[in-house]
């Protein structure tokens, strides 16, 4: 027998259940529950027919229809829900609830599958993601001028029992010019909130959260003005590191990428390097002089750094200098600046 269950339920049981979104591969594309597999009952191109049909026909012209579509389909997702889920239990959603995952939990249901359908379907997990960006979280800002290897610092932090959210790994963008590194795809702007507000429901919030200062936007994602506003306002903590160790850190990490991605990624940001700096900055990377393609991109992300700092309204900064980039131990320094800060409050 098909279940229907509300959102909290579903998701607690997608931690050891299967999910399966069963609407088109755009759909699914454009924003959906982490995690789930998509066995689309219809194409994009079907579920267009399948619509335009309900609104000039009506219901039964319409279902009538799907099912001529799908009839030569039904053994298949039959053998695909067996591979993703060979334990026969599986939970079905499609966009509200409706007659697309109906049909499947039936027929997963009339098979053997041990089946649950979410209630008010994928509508009512970006609902409450939605909802979860105006709550207020205890967020701390690591801070710091572009390579002190934050991003490295903050795992380390993890691994040390602290609350981190990985803002540049949810957004598959390490957030400057540079930040693809040539490789990294970005998911869609709604499939970044459903990511970081997952995030977010996991997070205890009477303990410390911390995030990596960023601006509003990582590469083409933006990050929700809720959010947005609470990190402006948050403590931070600055990590200081001469740049001589910043230059070698960004070496190992930019040095080896391709030189036409780092032109291209120079030639975005020439109006703000101005002519000299960019032709220089072009010419480092054309002769593979790559510490002086780091030195000179780093005197403006450097400038942009301090002034973006010195437009805030920073309640309550720590700086913390550091003589070297050691993510293991430069993270055990920030943990216990603010473990004191806290015994003194």
């Amino acid at each position: 027998m098909v279940k229907q269950i509300p959102f909290t339920e579903f998701l607690e049981k997608a931690k050891t259940t299967v999910v399966v979104d069963v609407r088109t591969p755009l759909e699914f594309a454009q924003g959906h529950i982490p995690g789930a597999f998509n066995i689309p009952i219809f194409t994009n191109e079907e579920r267009v027919l399948v619509g335009t049909a309900y609104k000039q026909q009506g219901r039964q012209p319409a279902i009538l229809l799907g099912f001529e579509i799908t009839g030569p389909k039904w053994a298949g997702f039959i053998k695909t829900a067996e591979q993703i889920a060979p334990d026969k239990k599986i939970l079905v959603h499609c966009w509200r609830g409706g007659m697309r995952s109906g049909a499947l939990a039936w027929a997963f249901d009339l098979y053997g599958f041990e089946v649950a359908t979410l209630k008010g379907g994928y509508k009512s997990f970006r609902r409450a993601g939605i909802d979860a960006f105006s709550e207020v979280y205890p967020f701390t800002v690591l801070s710091g001028s572009t390579g002190c290897a934050k991003t490295k610092t903050l795992q380390e932090m993890k691994i040390l029992g602290e609350q981190v959210i990985d803002l540049e790994d949810l957004a598959q963008h390490q957030g400057s010019s540079f930040g693809s590194m040539g490789k990294l795809i970005q998911p869609s702007q709604e499939q970044f909130e459903n990511l970081l507000a997952q995030e977010l429901q996991k997070m205890d919030r009477s303990q410390r959260i911390w995030l990596e200062d960023e601006s509003v936007t990582i590469g083409k994602r933006v990050i929700p003005k809720p959010i947005w506003v609470q990190m402006r306002n948050a403590p931070i903590v600055r990590m200081e590191i001469p740049k001589p160790e910043r230059v070698v850190f960004l070496e190992a990490d930019y040095g080896s990428l391709d030189q036409e991605f780092l032109k291209e990624s120079v030639l975005r940001i020439a109006k703000r390097l101005g002519p000299l700096a960019t032709k220089l900055t072009l010419a480092a990377i054309d002769e593979g002089r790559m510490k002086d393609f780091i030195e000179q991109v780093l005197v403006y992300y450097d400038k942009t750094y301090l002034k973006g700092l010195n437009n805030r309204a920073v309640l309550n900064l720590k700086q913390l200098d550091l003589e070297k980039i050691d993510p293991k131990e430069n993270a055990k320094a920030v943990v216990a600046l603010v473990a004191q800060n806290d015994s003194i409050d």
